[in-house]
């Protein structure tokens, strides 16, 4: 399998800041690191994209997660292996990732049980952080870009202040 074409957010000048800015409003808004990846792995899994999977569960072991808590997080729900902060995240992340899967797309109840956790400033940071990871995955899985491999070559690329001649992408 090979990607359709370079990523679109390398393509297009201005692209990958304008995401790159998306996801760091979130974390400037004191969005926890932990519960930030939690969301973009989510998302990525209900999503299908398997560049963001690899990526974000690499990057939550890198930052310390224990691999019991990485490898649940498709399965939250049946676990105890996450705090009600972070329940309420992941439940906020599987419904605006999947708006047109029921009538009312983000019930009131996934809502209230979210902001109980959460300040307005910290819901709009999370609202957002969701938002970015599903343009990522939306990117990623309509061009086919591959898990693996690649995204050293980007993060090089990226650091030198040049455009990636491979296809990958990077947040935050």
């Amino acid at each position: 399998m090979e990607p359709r074409i370079k990523n679109p957010a390398l393509i297009l000048p201005g692209a990958l800041p304008a995401l790159r800015a998306l996801s760091q409003s979130a974390h400037d808004a004191g969005l926890p690191r932990t519960t930030s990846l939690l969301v973009q792995l989510r998302a990525s899994q209900v999503n299908g994209c398997s560049f963001c999977v690899d990526m974000h569960a690499r990057e939550l072991i890198d930052a310390g997660e224990p691999d019991t808590r990485v490898f649940a997080v498709s399965a939250w729900r049946e676990t105890t292996y996450f705090s009600d902060a972070e329940r309420a995240a992941l439940a906020l992340t599987e419904a605006v990732t999947r708006l047109s899967d029921r009538p009312d797309p983000v019930p009131d109840a996934v809502w209230d049980e979210a902001a109980s956790h959460y300040d307005e400033r910290a819901l709009a940071a999370l609202v957002v952080e969701i938002a970015a990871i599903n343009a990522w995955n939306r990117l990623n899985a309509a061009t086919r870009q591959l898990a693996g491999g690649r995204l050293g070559q980007h993060r090089q690329a990226e650091t030198a202040g040049t455009e990636a001649t491979e296809s990958t992408r990077s947040t935050p």
